[in-house]
């Protein structure tokens, strides 16, 4: 009885969920695809360059993650990692922007201590990782092979 129950939870849970988001996000939940305040998230299992990552998000018709909320870091820091997110100062060094073209203010952010750092004056774009502190991001080589993470409208 307690197991019906658990699986009635899930099934209306569920049914809740597709029901509050698009025709789209019915098409593409299923398929590794997770579900968090109104906005979908594909958390990659291959690696890439962050150049790379962002165009599988792409052809996803999604973009790297672009964190706005101290609910959703602390949901994107949930995953194990390292992951790419959609930041960068690759236009122009110490000016952090977004994949949208939004700019992070100075002071904000999650970064972990002493970043983001350029270290060999070659760091420009931003990673994540599993922590128990809010303060996961850290500058890194876009060049190097990490997984990603994915993020479009629900």
């Amino acid at each position: 009885m307690e197991k019906d129950q658990l699986q009635e939870n899930y099934d209306n849970s569920r049914f809740l969920s597709c029901h509050l988001c698009s025709a789209e996000c019915l098409e593409d939940w299923p398929q590794g695809w997770k579900w968090f305040n109104s906005k979908l998230y594909y958390i990659s299992a291959g690696k890439e360059s962050w150049t790379e990552s962002q165009k599988d998000c792409k052809e996803r018709g999604a973009d790297l993650v672009i964190i706005n909320s101290k609910e959703e870091q602390g949901f994107i820091s949930q995953f194990t990692g390292p992951f790419w997110i959609g930041l960068s100062d690759r236009e122009r060094e110490g000016t952090w922007k977004w994949v949208d073209g939004t700019t992070l203010q100075e002071g904000q952010g999650y970064w972990r201590k002493d970043q983001p750092d350029n270290y060999n004056e070659n760091e420009s774009c931003a990673e994540t990782a599993k922590s128990n502190s809010q303060k996961t991001w850290n500058d890194f080589q876009c060049d190097e092979k990490l997984s990603w993470i994915c993020e479009k409208e629900g």
